[in-house]
C-alpha cells in the first residue's frame, strides 16, 4: 500500500477508482480507516455503557430479541446454512479447485500442522471445551425423554423422547446431532469467507478486508459508504461473536476453578477471569502473529491432544474407536433430515440449538475467515477446502465422539452427576469419573484459557485489520484497544443477563452477516472463474 493510502498492486479484472480507502495517522500513531473504526468503536462503547445501566433490564431485552430472531428466521438459517456447504463442495470438486490463493507461483507461508493448529485453535477452541460432554448428553438426554429422579436417586428412563427409551438409539441421535452442528456446515460458513477474503486480497490485490470481497456487485462503490457499512457490521458481527465465546471460557473456567479449589463461581469471579486473560491475550498481541498466536495454538493443540488421549485410553476405548465410526455412518445418513428447514416439528431442536449455532459460526466467521485468509497463502482452492473443511469436521467428531460417549456411558452406569451438573461444569464432572481427575481438570482449566487467549488474540489481529482499511500490519496500541473492548463487551453481557444474553447478540449480528454471506458466495464463484481463465 502507498503512503497515501493507495493499493499499488491491483488486478486488471478489478480496477480500484481514484476515491479509495482514506487511512488517517492518529497522534498515538494509529494507523486507522476513520469512518469504520470510529462508528465501531463509539457503536460498541454505548452498547456496553447501555447494558450497563440497564442492569437486569438488559437482560429481559436480549432474552425477548433471541426469542423473535430464531422462531421468525430459523428456516433462513438452516437455507443458508445448506447453501454454504453446496458452494464449498462445489468448488472442491470443479475445475475451480486449481486455482491458487496468491497466484500460481505462490508458495505456503507455514507447514501443514503448523497451518491446521492454527485454524483449529482459532476457529472453535473454547466452544469445544464447553460443549464436548454437555451437549452429546442433551441431546442423549432428550432423545430418552430424559432421566426420571425421585428423592434424588434415579429410578427408571422416561420412554418418551425421539428413541422411545432405547439407550443405544438415544446415543446415535446424540451423536449425530452433535456432529450436524460441528461438522461441515459449520467449517463451511467459514471456509466461503476464509477463501473469499483470501482470493480477493492475495490474487486480486485488494485489501484485505470485507468490502473488498463485494467488488463484483457494487463496484467502485466498495470503497464508498456501501463498503464502510460492510466493514462497519463485520467489526460488531465479529466482536460480539468472540465476546459470546469469551463469556463461555469464562463460566467454564470459573466452574472449574470451584471444582477444583473452591472458588466461588459467580459472576465477579468470571469478571476477575475476563480481566486476567485479557490481560495476557494483550501480550500475545503485542508479540505479533508468529511469536504469539502461532505458538500458543501449537501449545493448545498439544495439550488437546494430550486429554483427548487420555480420555480414550481410559475411558471406554473400544466404545470410542467404534462410536467414531458410526456416529459418522450416522451423520452423514441423518443429515438431509437435520438439514431440513420447512416444516419441522422438532422447534427445542432447530431453533434452540441448530439457529443458535449457525448465527453463532455466521458471527465467528469475519474474524475466523479472515484469520484463516491470512495463514492460508499458497494453497489450492481444493486443498483449502479439504483442509478447512474435511479435516477439522473429522477432528470435531474424534473429540465429540471421545468425551461425549465417555459422559453417556458413565450415566448409563449410574454416574447421575454429570447429567445433574450445570453446563459448564459437566465435563469436570465426567473426568471426575476418570483417573488422576485433580490432573486432568486442571489440564483442561488451562485449555479453556489459553483457547481464551488464542480466540482473543486471533479476534483483535482480524478486527484491527478491517478497522485499519485492510493493512495486516498497523501499529500493536489498536490490536491492544480491540481486545480490550472484547473483554468489556463479554463483562457487560454476563453482568446484564449471563450466558442467554451473550448466545442472544451472537444470533442478532450474525442475522445480517448472513446476507452478506450469501452475496459473498456469489463474489467468490465470479472472481474464481477469472482466475480461473487466467491460469
Amino acid at each position: 500500500m502507498s503512503p497515501d493510502g493507495k493499493v499499488s498492486a491491483i488486478s486488471t479484472d478489478y480496477q480500484l477508482g481514484q476515491d479509495n480507502i482514506a487511512l488517517k495517522v492518529g497522534p498515538f500513531g494509529l494507523d486507522i480507516h476513520n469512518r469504520v473504526f470510529l462508528i465501531s468503536a463509539l457503536s460498541i462503547v454505548l452498547f456496553v455503557l447501555f447494558t450497563l445501566i440497564l442492569g437486569e433490564g438488559a437482560g429481559v431485552l436480549f432474552t425477548d430479541l433471541r426469542s423473535w430472531v430464531i422462531s421468525q428466521f430459523d428456516s433462513f438459517f438452516l437455507v443458508a446454512g445448506n447453501i454454504f456447504i453446496l458452494v464449498c463442495f462445489g468448488l472442491l470438486l470443479s475445475p475451480l479447485g486449481k486455482v491458487r490463493i496468491g497466484g500460481t507461483e505462490a508458495t505456503p507461508d507455514y507447514s501443514y500442522s503448523a497451518w491446521i493448529s492454527m485454524l483449529f485453535a482459532a476457529g472453535m477452541g473454547i466452544a469445544l471445551m464447553f460443549y464436548g460432554v454437555a451437549e452429546p448428553l442433551g441431546h442423549y438426554n432428550a432423545a430418552l425423554g430424559g432421566i426420571v429422579i425421585e428423592d434424588g436417586v434415579r429410578t427408571d428412563w422416561a420412554p418418551i423422547g425421539a428413541a422411545g427409551g432405547d439407550m443405544a438409539a438415544a446415543q446415535a441421535l446424540g451423536m449425530s446431532a452433535t456432529i450436524f452442528h460441528w461438522g461441515l456446515n459449520a467449517w463451511a460458513i467459514y471456509a466461503v469467507l476464509a477463501l473469499s477474503l483470501a482470493i480477493f486480497a492475495f490474487n486480486k490485490g485488494l485489501p484485505l478486508t470485507m468490502r473488498s470481497v463485494f467488488y463484483p456487485i457494487f463496484g467502485e462503490r466498495v470503497w464508498g459508504w456501501t463498503g464502510h457499512v460492510i466493514d462497519i457490521l463485520a467489526v460488531i458481527t465479529t466482536l460480539f461473536g468472540l465476546a459470546t465465546s469469551l463469556g463461555f471460557g469464562a463460566a467454564q473456567a470459573a466452574a472449574g476453578l470451584n471444582f477444583l479449589f473452591g472458588i466461588e463461581n459467580s459472576t465477579t469471579t468470571q469478571v476477575i477471569l475476563i480481566i486476567a486473560i485479557i490481560s495476557v491475550a494483550i501480550l500475545s498481541c503485542c508479540a505479533g502473529l508468529d511469536a504469539g498466536v502461532k505458538r500458543l495454538s501449537q501449545l493448545n493443540m498439544g495439550l488437546a491432544a494430550i486429554l483427548l488421549l487420555f480420555v480414550v485410553v481410559v475411558g471406554p476405548t473400544l466404545a470410542i474407536a467404534t462410536g467414531f465410526f458410526s456416529s459418522m455412518a450416522n451423520y452423514v445418513k441423518d443429515l438431509p433430515a437435520l438439514s431440513m428447514p420447512f416444516g419441522r416439528e422438532d422447534e427445542n431442536f432447530s431453533q434452540g440449538w441448530t439457529v443458535f449455532y449457525w448465527a453463532w459460526w455466521v458471527s465467528w466467521s469475519p474474524f475466523v475467515g479472515m484469520f484463516i485468509a491470512r495463514i492460508s497463502r499458497g494453497r489450492t482452492v481444493r486443498e483449502f477446502m479439504t483442509c478447512v473443511l474435511v479435516v477439522p469436521t473429522l477432528a470435531c467428531a474424534l473429540w465429540f465422539s471421545s468425551f461425549g460417549t465417555t459422559a453417556i456411558m458413565k450415566v448409563q452406569q449410574g454416574f447421575d452427576s454429570i447429567s445433574e451438573a450445570e453446563l459448564p461444569l459437566q465435563l469436570f464432572a465426567m473426568l471426575d469419573t476418570l483417573p488422576l481427575s485433580e490432573i486432568t481438570s486442571f489440564i483442561a482449566i488451562i485449555l479453556v484459557i489459553v483457547f481464551f487467549i488464542t480466540s482473543s488474540d486471533s479476534g483483535s489481529l482480524v478486527i484491527d485489520t478491517i478497522s485499519a482499511g485492510g493493512k495486516v500490519d498497523a501499529p500493536t496500541p489498536q490490536r491492544i484497544f480491540w481486545c480490550s473492548l472484547q473483554g468489556l463487551v463479554a463483562i457487560a453481557l454476563l453482568i446484564g443477563g449471563g450466558l442467554g444474553a451473550l448466545q442472544a447478540m451472537a444470533i442478532s449480528t450474525g442475522l445480517p452477516f448472513t446476507v452478506i454471506l450469501l452475496l459473498g458466495c456469489f463474489c467468490l464463484v465470479k472472481g474464481l472463474m477469472s482466475e480461473h481463465k487466467v491460469s
